[in-house]
């Protein structure tokens, strides 16, 4: 039998092979102001994505990665190519917004594990419509798919423009992405909830704009992700307008179109989040798992610019874990529970879970009897989707739909030595802490609650930022709570969050930030160019008072590795 490629989208292309067997989020990655991977963690780091055949298995993180992609295309810093292995729908779906909007082609394709892994080892690619080329290498190569959707009255109507340009472009956007993630149709969806309003770069806002000069409307409930900016505060704050004006523009722009301005990645905590069963469409990653995680919600990790055609229409591809089957845990992860195991632990071992299923749903056991609350829950959705594709997990005896596992599910475990290699690859910067970077996702009234416990009305000694939403501001404010923390001296941002906050409010002076987010531990570096440190909150607390954080592992953690 004959492998052969995918061609996901066409287009001509040549240029260096630059291979990774690690996926890579494309936002918090790669700078899109110069085509460098940025990913501290990731192998290819400090390389280029410009002018190369860029393969890698898929990608993983965050929605955003459209975006940075749309940017580098339309900037000229795009690859020549993408090459997958796998499935992916954040990239290709930039690219499908460069070719379809902007006349820009960028070849996307999935080749056979066998030939991907031997195209890997040669050093020049060329790709055509029939074939790719490389040394000895010859592999034939697949057209598109052109899949027959079920499309109903109204999907036709959209179409053919009954209801607007705009909604024509966003209709025809969601059958191309139905059609190459092989969806025999569409699915009604109760709400939305919006990623692309980041101002991850000026993409973002040239797409939202052309797409308001369309007239395009929501017609659905929609949230909004956090921000750039505190949407009113930033000239206060000395946000240069080359950065708020945008970020404003983008934000506005989206509220133009009907969305909500929530301005939060926790919209799980809003009065609004879905219940079991519900077919939504989420942007952002933390969201996506928490919804199909913990609420039991149905959503695919839709990519930036998709959530919006999405919203536009109430129809979303019937693919991925909209269905019953795609849902199920392919791969049962055994965790050793250490005694004692404190906050920090959630995030951890979501972080490490991630790792260990990048590419498909797992399920957690050995983690009931620690009894897990929403706040942990959310913490280790977060880190989880930071190192996995995977837009879900299980946890047995906790989450609702445990027991969906597949008769070929494989097994794994995360030891207690594993552990402590995590904590310490997430520890690498120095004890000295210049600032306390806390709320990444926004939080909840209970961590707001509980750091002003912790705080105890003393007062921090270095900044200390905590980021959250509108809606858990104003019951903190109601409570007390809010009044606590700034008299202890912390700062309470609405709007952006901690993978979007830039100089000047984030301060110009640090060369170390103390976190209790695995997800801000992971993209922090490569996103603020400083060292991060991770630790639990009563050590971001300790650290916020005195200024230091050292780097011994946590007793229950030391234990856990010698015993």
């Amino acid at each position: 039998m004959i492998m052969t490629a995918l061609s996901i989208l066409p287009g001509v292309a040549a240029g260096p092979i630059l291979f990774s067997d690690e996926p890579l989020s494309f936002w918090g990655g790669v700078d899109p102001a110069t085509g460098k991977i940025i990913d501290v963690h990731h192998p290819l780091h400090g390389q280029s994505v410009t002018g190369q055949v860029l393969m890698m298995p898929s990608t993983r993180g965050s929605c955003t990665g459209s975006g940075v992609l749309l940017d580098l295309v339309l900037s000229g810093r795009g690859p020549a190519a993408l090459i997958f292995a796998e499935p992916e729908d954040v990239v290709t779906l930039g690219a499908l917004i460069a070719a379809e909007m902007f006349g820009k082609e960028l070849p996307v394709l999935r080749l056979p594990r066998a030939l991907f892994d031997a195209l890997g080892q040669e050093t020049l690619a060329r790709i055509g419509h029939d074939a790719i080329t490389a040394g000895t290498l010859s592999v034939p190569v697949q057209p598109p798919a052109t899949a027959s959707l079920e499309l109903t009255g109204q999907d036709r109507a959209f179409l053919q423009g009954q209801h607007g340009t705009a909604t024509a472009q966003a209709m025809r956007i969601i059958c191309a992405m139905a059609a190459q993630q092989g969806a025999a149709g569409l699915v009604d969806v109760t709400q939305g909830h919006i990623d692309g309003c980041i101002y991850a770069s000026p993409a973002n806002l040239t797409f939202a704009e052309r797409m308001v000069d369309m007239d395009a409307r929501v017609i659905i409930p929609t949230t909004m992700n956090a921000i750039s900016v505190d949407r009113e505060n930033w000239r206060q704050q000395g946000v240069p307008p080359s950065l708020g004006g945008p970020a404003q523009r983008l934000a506005d722009a989206y509220v133009k179109m009907g969305c909500q301005p929530s301005f939060t990645c926790s919209p799980y905590l809003l009065d609004s989040a879905p219940t079991q069963g519900e077919a939504i469409a989420w942007a952002e990653s933390n969201a996506v798992v928490y919804a199909n995680t913990v609420l039991g919600a149905r959503t695919a990790k839709h990519p930036d610019f998709l959530d919006l055609c999405i919203a536009m229409t109430g129809r979303a591809p019937l693919s991925g874990p909209y269905l019953d089957q795609n849902r199920k845990a392919r791969r049962i992860i055994e965790v050793e529970l250490p005694p004692g195991a404190d906050d920090a632990f959630w995030p951890l071992i979501g972080y490490l879970a991630g790792k260990a299923s990048p590419d498909r749903i797992p399920l957690l056991r050995g983690l009931s009897p620690a009894k897990p609350g929403t706040d942990e829950l959310k913490a280790l959705c977060a880190a989880f989707g930071t190192t996995s594709a995977a837009p879900m997990l299980h946890v047995e005896g906790v989450t609702p739909e445990a027991e969906q596992i597949a008769d070929d599910a494989d097994h794994d475990r995360i030891t207690a030595a594993m552990m402590a290699s995590g904590w310490r690859q997430l520890n690498e910067g120095p004890d000295k802490i210049d600032l306390v970077a806390l709320g990444s996702p926004h939080a909840s009234s209970g961590e707001c609650r509980a750091l002003a416990d912790g705080l105890a009305s003393r007062r921090v000694a270095v900044p200390t930022i905590l980021t959250t939403g509108r809606a858990i501001i104003a019951q903190a404010r109601a409570e007390g709570v809010l009044q606590r923390l700034e008299e202890s001296g912390v700062t309470v941002l609405p709007d952006l969050c901690w993978c979007s906050i830039s100089e000047p409010v984030f301060p110009p002076r640090t060369h170390a930030v103390m976190t209790n987010s695995g997800k801000y531990a992971h993209y922090g570096p490569g996103l603020s160019g400083r060292a991060v440190r991770f630790g639990n909150l009563a050590q971001c607390i300790d650290a916020a008072l005195t200024g230091t954080a050292p780097k011994a592992l946590p007793d229950w953690l030391a234990k856990a590795e010698s015993g």
